[in-house]
């Protein structure tokens, strides 16, 4: 039976941690950062959990 292969895509944008939750950046968190207020700035570091209606998608396509 071949290999399973991940999904290049999903890989660059979702993580999953050691108790199984999946993880994203915010939107708007990558460039652009001088046009946004230093609270704004901030709140958009840190990483959020996916919704529940696309744990199940998202971690077929990260082969787990």
């Amino acid at each position: 039976m071949p290999k399973n292969k991940t999904n290049s895509g999903a890989k660059k944008r979702f993580r999953i941690t050691g108790s199984g939750k999946v993880m994203r950046q915010r939107a708007r968190h990558v460039h652009k950062f001088q046009e946004r207020s230093s609270s704004q700035a901030r709140r958009l570091v840190n990483d959020v959990e996916v919704s529940p209606a696309d744990v199940k998608k998202i971690k077929k396509l990260l082969g787990k």
